[in-house]
């Protein structure tokens, strides 16, 4: 996983005064917990653009000016409830024989014919929490579906590895492809050739509203 390296500097005072006066002056208070005791710090506040303004995930090295770093993880942050600007950052430190719980992002790779043919792609978890070493943190989750038809799924267990534990079940639909009304369902017959054919909404709804364009296109004939 990428890394984003924040320059700051030891923080002596902790109190509010404290803090706003660092806010005052456009730099963002923080704390990182998980070591031997909390390592207050403070940095400019556009340090962190690229780490919070973001759907990506990235670990974190604190470069203090005594040349202290420190590997951490975002762990929370606080945002001013008017202005929006960042108020405090709490950090948990990395240690490479400890594995840590983070959120990753998923990203869709391909065209979908389901949806080519009118489906609904539905998006059911843009991130995948994961418990793994730290050098064992994927950037992403990159999902093919370009073979995802009508009626198809992409579960959790298609995308387990041995480097890290996916905390969903197996089960979890990540992406799906229902059917929408008026989408094309493609099939294939005994001897692999598609066979193309329409499909009304989704589940009975569906099946009653074909049947109905049936009946109508009877009587009109007629």
């Amino acid at each position: 996983m990428k890394s984003i390296t924040i320059k700051g500097s030891e923080r002596e005072s902790v109190g509010k005064k404290a803090s706003k006066a660092l806010r005052n002056a456009g730099k963002v208070p923080c704390v990182v917990y998980g070591g031997e005791k909390p390592l207050h710090f403070s940095a400019d506040e556009l340090a962190f653009r690229d780490l919070v303004y973001t759907p990506k995930a990235h670990t974190v090295v604190v470069d203090l000016e005594d040349g202290n770093k420190v590997n951490a993880i975002l762990q929370d942050i606080q945002f001013h409830p008017v202005t929006d600007k960042i108020i405090h950052i709490d950090f948990y430190q990395l240690f490479k024989d400890k594995e840590l719980t983070m959120n990753i992002p998923v990203r869709l790779q391909g065209n979908s014919p389901g949806v080519r043919n009118g489906g609904r792609l539905l998006f059911r978890r843009r991130k995948l929490a994961i418990k793994a070493l730290p050098d064992n943190l994927p950037d992403f989750f990159d999902i093919d579906i370009s073979n995802l038809k009508i009626g198809d799924n992409i579960t959790v267990e298609s995308l387990l590895n041995d480097q890290f534990t996916i905390l969903h079940p197996e089960t979890s639909v990540v992406v799906q492809v229902k059917t929408a009304r008026a989408a094309i369902v493609i099939e294939e017959d005994e001897e692999g050739d598609e066979i193309e054919g329409a499909e009304g909404a989704e589940g009975a709804e569906g099946e009653t509203a074909a049947a109905e364009t049936a009946e109508a296109a009877a009587e009109d004939k007629e």
